[in-house]
């Protein structure tokens, strides 16, 4: 190992945000996305734009997900939720190549960790063509509509996947939601993310590495996999 290169040797199973994380943030695909929730709530709630985008992000900083803030103070039905906001145009992710090939040469056990849901992940990394590399989606459904960072929502995954922290690194662009994984023994890294959400908690020491996207990352870190 080069002495500027994290030592991963002894990683066995790589865990993966999905959106601004496994494809990147300059695609705007979540954008998209954001744009929807924005109308739902509009809808939904029978606000103007302005209040909806408000409460939107109000929601997200106090439950973890608007969703979430929409199920439990005003019982939405969370599959029309997620329906509506990933009615979304995949196009602007390419076909991504190079992740392919990094992926492919990661040794262990590859999983999907997203508060979006199963579809959602699916359209994605159909797109970016590495569909084919990942074991499981762990979704929003399947941790019962609670979002990451809750804690006990990576109990839930570790636990269904048979994960042993010390041996698992995850990738996320959002700070905070590495917390959790921190404290179960992961290794920690951050896809940076430009917006003050994003950013949240970046200083709480709890950030191992970070890559400003992560397919150059991966494949920076792949010749110190594979020799000593």
């Amino acid at each position: 190992m080069t002495q500027d290169a994290p030592d991963l040797r002894h990683v066995d199973t790589w865990v993966f945000d999905l959106d601004n994380t496994l494809y990147a943030a300059r695609h705007s695909l979540f954008d998209q996305v954001e744009v929807r929730i924005t109308q739902y709530v509009q809808r939904f709630l029978d606000l103007d734009h302005d209040r909806a985008r408000v409460l939107q992000k109000q929601y997200f900083l106090d439950h973890g997900t608007t969703l979430n803030g929409l199920v439990e103070l005003h019982a939405c039905e969370p599959e029309d939720y997620l329906a509506f906001v990933h009615d979304i145009d995949y196009s602007p992710i390419p076909p991504d190549p190079d992740l392919d090939h990094a992926l492919s040469r990661l040794p262990g056990r590859k999983l999907i960790f997203t508060n979006g849901d199963v579809p959602h992940a699916e359209r994605a990394m159909e797109r970016l063509g590495v569909a084919h590399h990942f074991e499981a989606v762990f979704d929003i459904v399947a941790s019962d509509y609670i979002p990451k960072p809750e804690p006990s929502v990576y109990d839930v995954l570790m636990d269904r996947h048979g994960i042993h922290g010390p041996s698992a690194v995850f990738f996320e662009d959002m700070a905070r939601n590495l917390e959790p994984a921190k404290a179960r023994g992961m290794t920690t890294v951050w896809i940076e993310g430009h917006s003050d959400y994003a950013r949240s908690g970046v200083d709480g020491g709890y950030i191992d590495h970070h890559a400003s996207e992560l397919t150059p990352w991966l494949t920076t870190l792949l010749p110190h996999l594979e020799n000593d």
